[in-house]
C-alpha cells in the first residue's frame, strides 16, 4: 500500500515545494536543449548529405554491373526459348518421314509406319502446346510469346495436311494416285512454310531485345531451314515414287530448287564456323558432308535419274525413306549441339554477370559502409561525446542527475573527462537515494510501514489534480479498544506487534485505491476516494468483524484479542474541508466509545435520511449479532 502512493507523494512534494526554483532550472534546460537540437540537427544533416552523396556514387557504379546481369539472364531465357522454337520446326519436318512411308504402304493400323507416325505427331502437339503456355515466368524476366494466331494458322493447317494423309493411308496402293500424294506432301510443306514466320518473327523479338542475339539467332534458323529443305528434296520426288511413275518436270524442278538452297545454307553456315567451332561442331560438319551431302543427296540424285529415264525404280518409297532418313542425323545431331554450345554460352555468361555483381556489391558495400562507419564515428566519438560532456556538466551544475547512457570508450583526455562526470554522477546518485529515503521515512510510520498524519494531511488539504477530478472522500477514523490496557499488561513490545499486526489487516481488508495511515497513537485513518458513506461504513464494519476475530499474540505465544472503534464520514478536500472531516469522524469515533466501544458510528449530518435510517438499522442488527 505504501508503495502504490510513494509516486503520488513525491508529485505533491515537487508541486509544493519546487514550484520557485523550476522556473530558473527550466529556462536553462530550454537554452541548453534547444542549441544541443540545433547542432545535432545541422551535424545531422550533413551527414546525410554525405550518405546520400555516397549512396549515388555507389548506385553509379553498381547499376551498370546489375543492368549486364539482368541482360545476360533474360538473354539465356530468350535464348532456350528460342530453342523450344526450333525443336519444333524440327519435329513438324520430322514428321513428313513417318508420313511418306505411312502413304506408300498398304493401308494398315497396326505397321511400324503408323506407331511411328503416332509417336511423330504426339511430339509435334506437345511442342506446339508448349509454345502456347503463357505461363508465369521468373521473376525480372519476359517471355517472347508467340502470337496466338500464328500458332492457329499452324494448327489448323497441321490438321488439314493430316487429314489428307489419314486419308491416302486408308485407300489401297493399287488405287493410289500421285497428284492427291503430292496434294498430302504440299500441305505438309505449308506447315513448315507457316512455322517459319513464326521463327521469323522470334529472331526478330531477340534481335530487338539485345542485338548481341542476331548471330546465334541467324544460324539457329539457318539451321532449322537446312532440316527442312533436305527433307523437302527427297519429299518432292516421293509421290511418283510410290505410284511408279515417272518424274513430272515440275517435281524434278523442285527437288533441284531445293538442293540448291541446301547448299547456300551450308555455304553460310560453314562461314560461321569461328564463332561457334568446338570439336565436337567440327565432327558434325564432317558428317554431314559425308552422310548427308555425298549420301543422302546422291541418293536422292539416282532416283531423279531413274524417274527421268524410265518409271521403274530400284528402291520403293518406303526403302527410299529408310536410307535417306539416317542421312539427315547428322544434320539434327549438329543443330543439337549448336544449341546447347549456345546455350551453355549464355548460361557462363549470366553466373558470370551474377559473380561480377556479387564482387563489385561487396567491394562497394564494403566501401560505402567504411565512408558510413567514418562519418558516424567522427560524430559519435568526437561531436557527441564533447556535447554531452557539454549537458553532463551543466546538469550537475544545476544540481540534477546526469544520464545514465553509456558513456563513450574514448581514449586520452576524453576518456578521463567521462571518469570524472561518473564520480560525480555516483556521488549526485547517492545523494539523492538519500534524500529519498529521508523523505520516505519523514511521512512513513517507522513502526507500521503506514503513511504517517503528516503525508495524510498533505494528501487531504492539496488541490485535486485536474478539472474532472473527483475531490469527494470518506475518513474512516480507528482507534483500538482498552490499548494502554494491552501495553499495561503484556508490554509495550506487545502493543507494537498488536499495531503492526493491525496495519497488516488494513492492508489486507481494503482496496488498492484505499489510503491508509497511521493518524496517531493507537489511531489509524482510511480515506475513501468517494462520497458514498453507506460504503465506507460497510468497510468499516468489515474491518471492525476482522479485528474482532483476529488473534494476536505476546512475544511468548499467549493469545488475546483486541477490538476497535470507528468513527466514518464523508467530506471534500481541501484544507478547510479537511480539518471539517477530521472533527465529524472523530465525533462519530467519540460517540462510538460512549455507545460501548467496538461500534461503528458515522456522522449522520452528512448521510441523508433515508440512507442514514438503513445504515443504522444495518449497523444495530450487526452489532446484536456480533459479540461485545
Amino acid at each position: 500500500m505504501l508503495k502504490s502512493f510513494i509516486p503520488l507523494k513525491f508529485k505533491l512534494d515537487s508541486s509544493i515545494t519546487d514550484k520557485h526554483s523550476a522556473g530558473g532550472a527550466a529556462q536553462a534546460r530550454f537554452t541548453q536543449g534547444f542549441f544541443q537540437r540545433s547542432f545535432d540537427r545541422k551535424l545531422l544533416i550533413r551527414v546525410f548529405l554525405a550518405i546520400i552523396c555516397t549512396t549515388i556514387l555507389a548506385f553509379s557504379i553498381v547499376a551498370p554491373t546489375y543492368r549486364d546481369f539482368t541482360l545476360s539472364r533474360q538473354n539465356l531465357h530468350d535464348i532456350q526459348q528460342y530453342r523450344l522454337v526450333l525443336d519444333t520446326a524440327n519435329f513438324l519436318s520430322a514428321e513428313r518421314g513417318p508420313a511418306n512411308v505411312v502413304m506408300s504402304e498398304e493401308p494398315s493400323l497396326d505397321s511400324a509406319g503408323m506407331k511411328r507416325l503416332v509417336e511423330f505427331r504426339q511430339r509435334s502437339d506437345a511442342a506446339l502446346a508448349q509454345l502456347a503456355d503463357v505461363s508465369d515466368v521468373p521473376l525480372g524476366l519476359h517471355n517472347h510469346t508467340v502470337p496466338p494466331d500464328m500458332l492457329q494458322r499452324v494448327r489448323y493447317q497441321l490438321a488439314l495436311a493430316r487429314s489428307k494423309v489419314d486419308r491416302i493411308a486408308a485407300i489401297p496402293r493399287a488405287a493410289l494416285k500421285t497428284a492427291e500424294i503430292q496434294d498430302a506432301i504440299e500441305s505438309m510443306f505449308e506447315v513448315s512454310e507457316l512455322f517459319r514466320a513464326v521463327i521469323a518473327w522470334n529472331a526478330d523479338e531477340l534481335v530487338q531485345h539485345d542485338t548481341g542475339l542476331a548471330a546465334p539467332a541467324l544460324l539457329g534458323q539457318m539451321l532449322s531451314d537446312l532440316r527442312e529443305y533436305g527433307g523437302r528434296a527427297a519429299s518432292q520426288i516421293i509421290a511418283p515414287l510410290t505410284t511408279e511413275q515417272r518424274l513430272p518436270p515440275q517435281n524434278v524442278i523442285e527437288s533441284r530448287r531445293s538442293q540448291g538452297r541446301l547448299l547456300e545454307l551450308w555455304q553460310l553456315i560453314n562461314s560461321q564456323n569461328a564463332i561457334y567451332s568446338t570439336p565436337s561442331l567440327i565432327k558434325s560438319r564432317d558428317e554431314i558432308e559425308r552422310l548427308f551431302f555425298r549420301g543422302g543427296l546422291d541418293l536422292v540424285d539416282q532416283v531423279i535419274d531413274e524417274g527421268r529415264r524410265k518409271s521403274r525404280y530400284t528402291l520403293t518409297a518406303t526403302e527410299f525413306t529408310e536410307r535417306f532418313v539416317p542421312t539427315m542425323r547428322p544434320i539434327e545431331t549438329y543443330r543439337s549441339e549448336f544449341l546447347d554450345a549456345v546455350v551453355e554460352k549464355f548460361a557462363d555468361a549470366s553466373t558470370n554477370a551474377l559473380f561480377g555483381l556479387a564482387i563489385v556489391v561487396l567491394v562497394t558495400a564494403i566501401v560505402l559502409a567504411t565512408l558510413i562507419g567514418i562519418i558516424l564515428s567522427v560524430r559519435t566519438h568526437v561531436f557527441r561525446p564533447l556535447m554531452q560532456a557539454h549537458d553532463d556538466v551543466l546538469r550537475l551544475a544545476e544540481d540534477r542527475p546526469i544520464a545514465t547512457a553509456t558513456r563513450p570508450t574514448q581514449a586520452g583526455e576524453i576518456r578521463d573527462l567521462f571518469q570524472a562526470i561518473e564520480v560525480l554522477q555516483g556521488k549526485l546518485q547517492e545523494r539523492a537515494s538519500l534524500t529519498r529515503e529521508l523523505k520516505v521515512q519523514a511521512e512513513t510510520d517507522g513502526l507500521t510501514a503506514l503513511l504517517n498524519r503528516r503525508m495524510l494531511d498533505r494528501f487531504a488539504q492539496s488541490s485535486p489534480i485536474g478539472e474532472r477530478t473527483n475531490d469527494s472522500m470518506c475518513l474512516i477514523l480507528m482507534d483500538i479498544d482498552h490499548f494502554k490496557k494491552v501495553n499495561d499488561t503484556y508490554g509495550h513490545v506487545t502493543g507494537d506487534r498488536v499495531l503492526i499486526q493491525t496495519a497488516e489487516l488494513l492492508r489486507s481488508q481494503l482496496r488498492a485505491c484505499d489510503l491508509i495511515a497511521r493518524f496517531g497513537g493507537e489511531e489509524f485513518a482510511v480515506l475513501v476516494s468517494s462520497n458514498d458513506l453507506s460504503g465506507a461504513v460497510s468497510i468499516a464494519r468489515k474491518i471492525r468483524l476482522a479485528m474482532q476475530r483476529e488473534t494476536f499474540t505476546t512475544p511468548d505465544g499467549t493469545p488475546f484479542r483486541v477490538t476497535a472503534s470507528f468513527g466514518v464520514a464523508s467530506g471534500r478536500r481541501g484544507e478547510r474541508a479537511w480539518s471539517e472531516l477530521i472533527e465529524l469522524a472523530d465525533t462519530a469515533l467519540y460517540r462510538a466509545k460512549s455507545d460501548g466501544r467496538n461500534r461503528v458510528r458515522f456522522a449522520r449530518n452528512t448521510l441523508s435520511a433515508p440512507a442514514a435510517m438503513s445504515t443504522t438499522r444495518d449497523n444495530l442488527a450487526l452489532e446484536r449479532r456480533s459479540p461485545k
